[in-house]
């Protein structure tokens, strides 16, 4: 299962999915065979690693960003990834609009995966202050299990 997780420039959220969901993957479902990887819809920091508050705040709860770089969603990732999940409505209209008709199915909002939570979207913490990072690490931590579950459950009836 290769899975993308979206945001608009790579540098916050998505980079915190990828890494989030790698990690707990490994440690609560080694069973599933998950590729995760994440890009932006914007191109504003291609190449950049992630933000230094983004790094730090998942530090704190052990989560390694340090190798991600940000990229850009290309036309290839609509074929290459089995689910692109966008950390809000607004980039998932965008990827919408960039994906061809045949992806549609796979594309789905992150918080779909953590209803519970609240929100619809993980907000964006960039130009918030401290306590956003943790706030997205708490929302994006809720849907990484979710999506975790989920994947167990497709993974059964398979």
């Amino acid at each position: 299962m290769r899975i993308l997780f979206v945001c608009l420039g790579n540098i916050c959220r998505s980079p915190t999915a990828a890494g989030v969901l790698r990690t707990l993957a490994a440690r609560e479902a080694p069973e599933l065979s998950i590729e995760v990887d994440s890009a932006g819809t914007a191109a504003y920091h291609v190449g950049e690693p992630p933000d230094p508050r983004t790094r730090q705040a998942a530090a704190r709860r052990g989560y390694d960003l340090s190798a991600l770089r940000a990229r850009i969603v290309e036309p290839g990732d609509f074929e290459r990834f089995d689910l692109i999940v966008a950390m809000d409505r607004e980039n998932l209209r965008v990827l919408r609009r960039r994906a061809p008709p045949a992806a549609h199915e796979r594309l789905r909002l992150l918080l779909e995966f953590a209803p519970e939570a609240g929100p619809e979207d993980v907000p964006d913490p960039y130009y918030g202050g401290p306590n956003g990072f943790e706030e997205v690490l708490d929302l994006i931590e809720a849907a990484a299990r979710g999506l975790l579950a989920h994947l167990r459950q497709r993974s059964r009836a398979a």
